[in-house]
């Protein structure tokens, strides 16, 4: 796909989102410099996650009892306009396989617009396949795009335990060894 088609429809979207993408904050992420500085943003993604029952990006029907599969759910909220989110693929997509037998990866692909968004969903799927990315993404529902109205910027990571519970702090921005951090403390609590 075009990188000046990509970024320009980047742009257009990022101005229609009901979340805030990448910002211009200083950072010293070695994704992108447009990462936001995590010091710097308030996110209040907290409490339990909405009951949703929505459609991964193959169509698959997929509910909140996703979380009672496993201990703890990394849930990696991302946009296919975001050069962070994206630099950060490949390793996600290496550490969703290497992952404890109690933690999952779920993303949620927070700028597609519904199951008829094709183009957004075939870029997201393009990303994950070019960063071998083998992990469920869900397209947002109404639900979930509520909940997440208060996510200031992407990538946003929250942990998600069995409950449906938001446990811990959201993570701002690409930090994968911050991520593993957090499930390592966690399973050790």
């Amino acid at each position: 796909m075009n990188k000046v088609l990509i970024l320009t429809a980047a742009l257009a979207l990022s101005a229609s989102m009901i979340m805030t993408g990448c910002d211009d904050s200083d950072n010293t992420s070695e994704y992108n410099e447009n990462v936001p500085n995590p010091a710097a943003m308030e996110v209040q993604v907290s409490g339990k996650f909405p009951t949703f029952s929505a459609k991964d990006l193959n169509g698959n029907q997929i509910t909140n009892d996703i979380f009672t599969k496993k201990k703890l759910t990394v849930v990696n909220i991302w946009g296919t306009f975001c050069p962070p989110c994206i630099g950060e693929m490949p390793e996600l997509g290496k550490w969703a396989k290497d992952m404890p037998n109690d933690v999952q990866l779920i993303g949620i692909v927070c700028d597609v617009r519904g199951d008829n968004d094709t183009q957004t969903i075939n870029a997201a799927k393009e990303i994950l396949g070019d960063a071998r990315a083998d992990f469920i993404n869900i397209v947002p529902n109404s639900e979930i795009a509520q909940y997440l109205s208060n996510v200031e910027a992407v990538p946003t990571t929250i942990f998600v335990n069995s409950k449906g519970e938001v446990v811990g702090d959201p993570i701002i921005g690409a930090d994968v060894d911050g991520y593993k951090q957090f499930v390592k403390d966690y399973l050790n609590e």
